[in-house]
């Protein structure tokens, strides 16, 4: 399963595609929006790509994973368009006979994902509205986190 998608990505259909009675181990790697990166205040995130030149590499890296592991299933599956705090952008799910190489290749899978696949990704900051007693009265503004 390789896909890009505008939905929300459901992690269990993901792991499930890859389940096999010879695999003794699966792997599911889930990155999803997180609200605080250091001290900014995260909204969402929007995703564009690219979508047949990243459909073209993610199936490169789904090729490259079975030659240096021996995986019995390999998915892959990255959102696009707005995510939501708390939502999955992207779900990697890989089975193997044996744990260390389905743990193995699923870090390399993200790791090399983030960098050579064309997705980008926007953040939407919070904003904080802030008011204060000055000399002349109260004063409000808006900052982002």
């Amino acid at each position: 399963m390789i896909e890009i998608v505008s939905q929300p990505i459901d992690a269990t259909l993901v792991l499930e595609s890859v389940q096999s009675p010879s695999a003794g181990a699966s792997v599911l790697f889930v990155g999803s929006t997180r609200e605080w990166t250091e001290d900014k205040q995260t909204a969402s995130l929007d995703y564009e790509c690219y979508e047949e030149m990243a459909i073209l590499k993610l199936q490169e890296l789904e090729s490259e994973a079975r030659g240096r592991w021996p995986l019995i299933g390999c998915s892959l599956v990255h959102r696009v368009g707005p995510v939501e705090i708390g939502e999955a952008s992207v779900v990697i799910a890989v089975s193997s006979a044996h744990r260390k190489p389905a743990f193995e290749a699923g870090q390399w899978l993200i790791d090399t994902l983030k960098t050579e696949v064309p997705i980008w990704k926007k953040e939407k900051l919070s904003l904080i509205h802030i008011s204060e007693p000055t000399r002349l009265g109260m004063i409000s503004y808006a900052v982002f986190c």
